[in-house]
């Protein structure tokens, strides 16, 4: 299903151009923008046909429709946990069981496919377009834009906070800034190396309760590399609980104790700065307390 976005033309905008008015002030991408001018009733003023070149006055009515332009996977149901939704975006508090994306490993039940039959549901465009990605076992806020317009607005532009249970106790606070690379380009295990890195990447931690043997942090990221925040801590020597790619403590819980637990973002259509919240699972809790 298309999105229609309507615009109330203000004085600040008279005789601007529709190209201009777009791009610069609304943030739509030059690729998007053509793809308006190619699609029926892409852009209309005042109800009318309009062109890119065609000159806006205070008052009009400006409306684009954007054309769903992506392939959606197969519709599957499976629950997930709905944090908020609306036109543009939503926001899922994903299980740390449940992968992102159809493999051969996994084929029907991931999050992709429990969206798309989410959005089918809901006489949405089905495609999945999640602004960035967690790990299987990773847990936590998964933003997912409903449009190609709220697509190239989030990418890159999402504030992410994550919490971790990790063995030993940090300092109050630290940073790892070490290249990230890929030591078997057929396999997804990533390491640290000033020489070998060719990936940039760095980790902010602060401690927020410790214990004899293990410690709960907060965690912001400069860069967003694959595995980034599994394989920095373990190269600081504070390996993820439950996390047997990268450490050995606390095997038991099955996956790694990492929670995105918040994200900040300008919203791509109205304009306001929001956030939203997930706290972690109940395992993070137990884990502190065994």
């Amino acid at each position: 299903m298309p999105r229609i976005i309507d615009f109330e033309i203000t004085g600040e905008y008279d005789n601007l151009k529709i190209f201009t008015y777009l791009k610069y002030k609304k943030g739509f991408s030059t690729k998007l923008i053509r793809t308006l001018k190619n699609t029926e009733n892409g852009i209309l003023l005042n109800g009318e046909f309009a062109r890119t070149v065609d000159f806006l006055k205070a008052g009009d009515k400006l409306t684009v429709t954007i054309p769903d332009d992506e392939s959606a996977p197969e519709p599957a149901e499976s629950e997930i946990d709905i944090v908020y939704e609306d036109d543009d975006v939503l926001i899922i508090n994903k299980s740390p069981y449940m992968a992102m994306h159809p493999t051969h490993n996994h084929q029907g039940d991931t999050l992709a496919n429990a969206v798309s039959s989410h959005l089918a549901k809901a006489g949405k465009s089905c495609a999945f377009r999640a602004v960035g990605r967690l790990d299987k076992g990773t847990s936590g806020l998964v933003v997912c834009a409903l449009n190609p317009l709220a697509a190239s607005k989030l990418n890159g532009r999402i504030n992410k906070e994550y919490m971790a249970v990790v063995k030993g106790v940090p300092e109050k606070r630290g940073t790892v800034d070490v290249p990230i690379y890929r030591p078997d380009p057929m396999k997804t295990l990533r390491a640290c190396s000033y020489e070998k890195g060719v990936e940039s990447a760095v980790t902010h931690w602060e401690l927020i309760e410790a214990r004899a043997d293990r410690a709960l942090i907060r965690l912001n990221l400069e860069t967003g590399r694959t595995h980034q925040i599994r394989v920095h801590m373990a190269y600081a020597g504070y390996p993820l609980a439950g996390d047997s790619y990268y450490g050995d403590f606390l095997p038991e819980y099955g996956h790694q104790l990492l929670h995105c637990v918040k994200v900040r973002f300008t919203h791509p259509v109205t304009g306001e700065s929001v956030e939203f919240t997930a706290p972690p699972p109940s395992e993070f809790e137990k884990c502190m307390e065994a």
